[in-house]
């Protein structure tokens, strides 16, 4: 049983310690979204490395996209000293137990990893732990960048009004409506809708707040919708003052539709078969 366990532990070792040419990026076309050029991995990479902020846009429950995240954040590392990382899928009341874990050395990790982060059930561990056991082997802090779940019951029941110019025009609001129906699968009652609005930009907003606060280069793991240039996050860091919005990276599925209002480049993998989420809701 020792035997295996150290075992174990030296291929974990090895995991944490990997360089980008340990691990090649997903397949897929990478395009300049205003220029229209098309960029290899490596080209991408070295444009990233010179943002103070950017900000990579996923599906979720895709595994080319986490492949990719990790990919982005070991080749940044080669060129620059990464100075943080922040999460959509960390809270503030798990922060204390990411920096206890941060603090020890990788041999001296609780074995259940997730249990001691907290790690909430919604985000799929074998999907984001690759990226988190990574970051947490770094010298450079991993900072949540979500609201509590209590912060958000307490949105939801008394919206407040969100301060700034952009992020209170129409058409933010507009179109965050229209996904918020459509991720609901058109079940949402309209009486709720502008609770939803609120929690879904007190979210970008305090992501904002985080990722202007974070040691610089930040590099920020959200879900598409929050990474949008038009409409999410980059919105709210230009409303608290910063005259340029980080750099968007938007991981996107083919076939898809991506423009240059929404993030600054693309990086298109492989098509996967839909899930029908809205047949499992009505169910």
């Amino acid at each position: 049983m020792r035997g295996i366990l150290i075992l174990a532990l030296l291929l974990l070792g090895a995991c944490q310690n990997m360089t980008p040419s340990a691990m090649d990026p997903p397949a897929g076309v990478i395009r300049d979204l205003h220029s229209g050029q098309r960029l290899s991995a490596q080209t991408l990479v070295e444009r990233l490395a010179a943002a103070p902020r950017v900000i990579v846009g996923e599906q979720h429950d895709n595994p080319d996209h986490h492949h990719a995240q990790l990919w982005l954040l070991q080749a940044l590392a080669q060129r620059r000293a990464q100075g943080s990382v922040l999460l959509e899928m960390l809270t503030p009341d798990q922060q204390k137990r990411v920096d206890e874990v941060h603090a020890l050395s990788v041999a001296r990790w609780p074995a259940d990893l997730p249990a001691a982060l907290a790690w909430q059930s919604g985000w799929d561990w074998n999907l984001y732990g690759p990226i988190v056991r990574y970051a947490l082997a770094q010298p450079y802090p991993l900072l949540a960048a979500n609201l509590d779940s209590a912060d958000v019951r307490r949105i939801y029941k008394q919206a407040p009004a969100v301060s700034g110019t952009r992020s209170n025009t129409a058409a933010v609001k507009n179109e965050l409506l229209a996904q918020i129906r459509e991720s609901h699968c058109g079940l949402l009652p309209e009486s709720r809708m502008s609770a939803m609005l609120a929690v879904q930009q007190q979210r970008d907003r305090q992501m904002a707040e985080r990722l202007l606060a974070a040691p610089a280069p930040a590099l920020l793991f959200a879900g598409a919708y929050h990474a949008r240039l038009d409409i999410g996050v980059p919105v709210h860091v230009q409303d608290l003052g910063d005259r340029s919005a980080p750099v968007v990276v938007m991981l996107a599925e083919k076939g898809a539709e991506v423009s240059s209002a929404s993030a600054d480049y693309v990086w298109y993998t492989a098509a996967r078969p839909a899930q029908d989420y809205c047949a499992q809701m009505r169910q």
